[in-house]
């Protein structure tokens, strides 16, 4: 009956049974685009026109559903105004109604991943039935936009306004189990049997066993909920996500003003009201962000993908170092499935080691992600050992010891000697130059860095840092590895700090100077918070460990001595002298007790104060929160472009992302040079010379001062 480019409609003529098959062509996925909006269009035109048809099931020929939206097209839709972006809604819209009111009942087979316009094409039926291994939902608040195809308007009015909200909300999948209990779907069956339970429903509707007419009614009238009901649900939901939310993610908050306004309305004017919110979310700059976010994230999984044709298998890995930074990898090594050696030089470290993976292992056991069963597979997988005697084995090996050079390096020669030929050696290390150390190698071109950030099972981030030497495919070998573990691997050129710390760094640098000027650490800290870090860097430092901050600075000040070499003495110098390392004794900017849960609790110490005061030659100053943090940021922007002109990293995505799972950079704002995008060019090269007094920290580069000048952006519309 009708056949486009991403969608078809086929017949039975025999049963009259129409099927709207999406299916790319070209492509592995299903996705809405503009052209596939205007074939369903196209397609529920010719279905509406068609006689003797009595019912339509609506199918994937992927092995997903769709996966939602085309993210690619939101640039040049975003662009138009709030007018023009909600009457683009409606015209789409028009489309899933033309579904919606076929003079037949309808239903889809969901055999696979249904998300955001995917789900709400599914929504657009009369009936739903899941495969067990499907999932659905609206993950568009992770994009700082609502639903716009009438999710806010039809999923309300199935499962109740309660449910709604916290599925739009929240953003999250939602498994079959779940769908069918709130019933959002009316069926959920093993996959091989999704074809034959869809046609069996449809014709249950068809025979007047099930009245379609009245769910249809349900979907497409107003909500029912009485006026105390309504006010109940809404505003309670409205006051939670604004406290959870907070100003910066307004998505899930309009979704639920979005619901509550067409709440008694029919679905066109609801659907309308939707669309208005919709446009709102798009012209909104954490939507600009967190777009951009989610574009960036896809150019760097498909360089992992582009590492895993180059890279070695691996089969078996190992880990010099048993201590916790070594028992995390081997965790997280094992847990993804590869079985890992985890090698020290005595019995008490490795002891350390196998603690750290067990008691990860037993909280996942506690959350019942893992069955006790799984959980003591997965710890066999890990294997202790004094000696090399195993390592002829191995494909991969981690070298996590102590941050030494020179205990590095003798591990390292130690290790090349014990392994078969052509092993990809790496080591975890946070500010040693894989350069110098390649010097204890035979084959350099096997070693480079593969740098874990602590905790290593939640942080997301792997530093894949490459020497003058190191050959590609030890580079593709250890971010496939890196992949394998569930872990961004971001590959980036050796230098002093490397990517992450050598931009973190700037941004510390800044504050220590704003201290030195009189600037109070925990009015600081509240003002980096409030713009989005999840820690203030005074609590940031006693997170990371005043020793660990300390020795790294002491790195790239030599490294970049023009501008990060300390010329004053700063309060991170007074605190390493004083022993006040940060959580890991106990005592850093802020004391630290333990709370009923086990966990560190942060107090303000008043002797911190005292430590400050000698520094501040003219005492503490109120300084305007602008202020703090335009000396605390304009370096860390400054330092991320220096790292994407001298090629330190492959793109402007790839610094934003590292900085994003690196150190929590307020994903948001989506990263340093897109916040510098937001603030213009022209602005922060003003700002700079309005801050030059305090040195080179404060120096844009040549290529910032052409791009202010010509008004260039980082990332293009």
């Amino acid at each position: 009956m009708y056949q486009g480019k991403s969608l078809k409609v086929v017949v039975n003529s025999e049963e009259q049974i129409a099927e709207l098959i999406f299916d790319r062509e070209g492509e592995s996925i299903n996705k809405f685009d503009a052209r596939t909006v205007k074939e369903l269009s196209e397609a529920g035109a010719a279905l509406a026109a068609a006689t003797g048809i009595k019912g339509l099931i609506v199918s994937s020929a992927k092995d997903v559903f769709i996966v939602g939206a085309d993210i690619t097209e939101f640039g040049a839709i975003f662009e138009k105004s709030e007018e023009e972006i909600a009457a683009w809604t409606w015209e789409a819209n028009k489309a899933f109604i033309a579904i919606e009111d076929l003079p037949f009942p309808s239903i889809t087979a969901i055999n696979g991943i249904a998300l955001g316009g995917g789900f709400e094409m599914c929504l657009s039926t009369d009936y739903r039935v899941m495969a067990t291994t499907a999932q659905i939902g609206f993950p568009e608040v992770k994009l700082g936009i609502i639903p716009g195809f009438g999710g806010t308007v039809r999923c309300p009015r199935l499962i109740g306004a309660d449910n709604a909200i916290e599925w739009i909300a929240q953003g999250n999948p939602q498994k079959a189990e779940v769908a069918l209990k709130l019933h959002a779907v009316d069926a959920v069956v093993a996959p091989d049997k999704l074809k034959a339970a869809t046609l069996s429903l449809l014709k249950q509707a068809i025979a007047g066993q099930r009245d379609w007419k009245a769910r249809r009614a349900q979907k497409t009238g107003p909500l029912k909920l009485n006026q105390m009901e309504a006010m109940m649900v809404f505003e309670t939901a409205k006051g939670f996500i604004a406290g959870q939310g907070g100003k910066y993610y307004p998505a899930p908050l309009e979704a639920v003003k979005g619901i509550q306004k067409g709440a008694s309305k029919s679905r066109d004017e609801a659907i309308k009201i939707e669309g208005q919110g919709f446009a709102k979310m798009a012209k909104t700059w954490q939507a600009d962000a967190m777009v951009s976010l989610f574009l960036n994230d896809q150019i760097v999984k498909k360089k992992s993908k582009g590492y895993a044709k180059v890279g070695k298998p691996i089969k078996q890995a190992a880990v010099l170092g048993a201590g916790i930074m070594g028992g995390g990898i081997a965790y997280v090594s094992s847990v993804k499935g590869t079985p890992i050696i985890m090698k020290d030089i005595n019995d008490k470290q490795l002891d350390l080691g196998i603690t750290e993976a067990s008691k990860l292992l037993a909280k996942e056991v506690e959350r019942k992600k893992l069955t006790p069963g799984k959980a003591g597979e997965i710890i066999g997988h890990i294997r202790p050992t004094l000696n090399y005697g195993d390592f002829g084995t191995v494909d991969v090996v981690v070298e996590a010891v102590v941050e030494n050079p020179k205990i590095k390096k003798a591990v390292l020669a130690e290790v090349e000697a014990a392994v078969k030929p052509g092993t990809i050696i790496a080591s975890n290390t946070s500010s040693i130059s894989i350069e110098d150390l390649a010097t204890a190698m035979k084959h350099p071109e096997n070693f480079l860095g593969m740098h874990f950030f602590n905790p290593v099972h939640r942080m997301p981030l792997v530093e894949v840092i490459y020497g003058p030497q190191t050959s590609k495919e030890a580079i593709a070998t250890i971010a496939t590895y890196a992949s394998s573990m569930g872990k961004t691997p971001i590959v980036v050129k050796n230098c002093p700090g490397f990517l992450v710390n050598r931009i973190l760094f700037p941004y510390f640098a800044g504050w220590e100077c704003a201290l030195n000027d009189g600037a109070d650490f925990v009015k600081v800290d509240k003002v980096m918070e409030e713009f989005g870090w999840p820690m203030g860097p005074a609590y940031l430092e006693d997170v990371v460990g005043i020793d660990t901050s300390h020795h790294v600075g002491e790195v790239l000040a030599a490294g970049y001595p023009d501008r990060m070499a300390r010329t004053k003495r700063t309060i991170i110098d007074v605190m390493y002298e004083q022993k006040r390392f940060g959580q890991k004794n106990g005592i850093g900017f802020y004391k630290y007790e333990t709370d009923p849960k086990g966990k560190p609790k942060k107090l303000i110490d008043q002797s911190t104060y005292d430590l400050i005061k000698p520094l501040q030659p003219n005492g503490q100053v109120d300084m305007p929160d602008l202020e703090i943090l335009e000396r605390l940021m304009i370096p860390m922007i400054i330092e991320t472009a220096r790292c994407v002109e001298e090629g330190i990293v492959g793109s402007v995505a790839e610094a934003d992302m590292g900085l994003i799972m690196g150190i929590g950079f307020p994903p948001f704002r989506g990263g340093a040079l897109k916040y510098c995008d937001r603030m213009g060019m022209k602005y922060v090269i003003e700002r700079c010379a309005a801050y030059a007094h305090h040195g080179k920290l404060y120096e844009p580069t040549a290529r910032m001062k052409e791009m202010a000048a010509k008004g260039e952006t980082y990332y293009q519309k």
